[in-house]
């Protein structure tokens, strides 16, 4: 049997993190180790993850074998629970392989790192002031901004006259189908790139309808798409998908994702959580098959405990060690 243990960490964000369901200062997460490899589950209140639900799934999961048969210890994982937490084996089974061949993960996969798109840096919910010189100070190229409030055009409006950075607004759910029909159109003359999740999870028919109004900015679903099941239900309603690995079960769904999302003719964006170094480099080595990249976590946090992913701004550089690349942090 091969050895599988975990610790829960808390996150200490640098902002609170406000977005439409509600706000945050601190992200319970938990760090899985097989063997060797690293993994990360994210504890997301609103995709019903807690570490307790967490931990609960990484107690049933028991692996054997050769881990360099990726695919044979992936099919060893149970299906049920929590998608976080079989995202976090997953990672680490990704990880092991890399290290036990001495390569990473990118180039196991074929994929070139110089491919990946730029990151987009997010601002939470705010004061349109506060939000502002939050995004001037970041100097980041693409600023994705929390909407779904009451002040959205305000917010949006404050960012933009910051700064010439391209925009993005992510509702969360947060707006009624009438609500974007009307705001969209407005925010779009502040040059937005997409409008992530205008309406709550579930509302395809919606969104469907949404994107026949023609608001001007391409609509992408971020909450609802967990399962290829979810891209197909969403095809010809919107113009792209969100898809992360907490919510996918791990490296290997999202790929199969991705594929099928282009199969289907939509965009794709890879995002995370609010997650460390571990489960965003581990989504930053598939990043070369996306167009978008929300992958700012590290960012995001005061207290990572760990090094992987690098930025140069908004580009993202790829660790070159085996496996996700990652590395603890000494200090």
């Amino acid at each position: 049997m091969m050895k599988i243990t975990w610790r829960p960490i808390t996150l200490e964000l640098k902002n609170v993190f406000r977005i439409a369901h509600g706000a945050s200062a601190r992200r319970h997460n938990v760090i899985v180790q097989v063997e060797e490899g690293l993994g990360e589950a994210a504890g997301v209140a609103y995709h019903n993850e807690t570490p307790e639900r967490i931990i609960a799934y990484l107690q049933t999961v028991h692996l054997a074998g050769d881990p360099l048969h990726l695919v044979d210890m992936l099919a060893q994982l149970p299906q049920g629970g929590s998608r976080a937490g079989r995202a976090a084996v997953d990672m680490a089974l990704h990880d092991l392989w890399g290290k036990r061949l001495g390569h990473p993960l990118y180039r196991l996969l074929g994929l070139n790192p110089a491919d990946a798109p730029p990151t987009s840096f997010t601002i939470a919910m705010d004061e349109p002031k506060a939000m502002a010189e939050r995004a001037a100070a970041s100097g980041m190229p693409i600023i994705k901004i929390k909407v779904g409030s009451e002040n959205d055009e305000a917010m949006v409006r404050a960012i933009r006259r910051a700064t010439d950075a391209r925009l993005q607004v992510d509702a969360n759910g947060g707006w009624s189908r009438e609500q974007a029909a009307a705001i969209i159109p407005r925010l779009a003359q502040y040059d937005l790139q997409i409008v992530e999740q205008p309406l709550p999870a579930g509302d395809i028919e919606g969104l469907r309808w949404l994107r026949a109004q023609n608001p001007g900015v391409p609509i992408f679903a971020d909450e609802a798409i967990k399962t290829p099941d979810d891209i197909l239900a969403h095809a010809g309603a919107v113009d792209g998908v969100v898809i992360k690995l907490a919510k996918s079960g791990g490296i290997r769904a999202a790929v199969e994702m991705i594929a099928l999302a282009r199969a289907l003719g939509m965009q794709v964006m890879i995002g995370c959580m609010v997650e460390t170094a571990v489960a965003v480099t581990a989504a930053a080595h598939i990043a070369p098959l996306c167009d978008y990249a929300d992958l700012d976590g590290p960012l995001l946090i005061a207290n990572d405990p760990f090094r992987g992913l690098r930025y140069d701004g908004a580009r993202l550089l790829l660790p070159d060690g085996p496996g996700l690349g990652i590395t603890r942090r000494a200090d």
